[in-house]
């Protein structure tokens, strides 16, 4: 097979005129959490799911064991946080899982359930946004927030409690 020719063009495109609407509302409160509120949710024992590798959440894994920089100083986990690495919900060819498989690992395995709020987070909040919009949009929860200060914000906070091990 040859090459495709590829030819430089100094040509730049023109695009028509958009306008994109600018929201007049952020829905902060309904999709994200803040750490005050997380240490709420600690002392009330609410659904927490840390979707962080699980060398991550056992503390075994530190910025200076590879992890890019960012995540605080001790390892470990949000105390309660259930250990739910975020590729649980998908199979090996990168689809999700069926409803009823998701439904297992989250409601039945870690207690989330409609009636109650349910945080997840991981070291950024970027791992834990594909949670969010499992449990969001696959599984039909309305009360499902990500903690986008995650383990980066958790993590460096001054005598902020911190779990180790499984």
């Amino acid at each position: 097979m040859e090459a495709e020719s590829r030819e430089m063009t100094r040509e730049v495109p023109k695009y028509p005129r958009t306008n994109y609407p600018v929201p007049t509302r952020r829905y902060d409160k309904e999709i994200r959490a803040f750490a005050t509120r997380r240490w709420r949710k600690v002392k009330a024992s609410k659904p927490l799911i840390d979707v962080s590798f699980p060398g991550e959440y056992k503390g075994e894994i530190t910025p200076h064991a590879g992890i890019s920089a960012g995540r605080g100083p001790a390892g470990g986990h949000i105390p309660g946080a259930k250990s739910v690495p975020w590729k649980t919900a998908v199979n090996d060819d990168s689809t999700f899982k069926p409803a009823a498989e998701l439904e297992k690992i989250y409601l039945q395995g870690c207690g989330v359930n409609p009636k109650t709020d349910t945080v997840v987070y991981c070291r950024i909040g970027e791992r834990s946004s594909h949670t969010w919009f499992v449990l969001t949009y696959l599984l039909g929860l309305n009360n499902v927030r990500n903690y986008d200060g995650s383990w980066t914000e958790w993590g460096n906070r001054v005598a902020a409690p911190i779990e180790k091990g499984a």
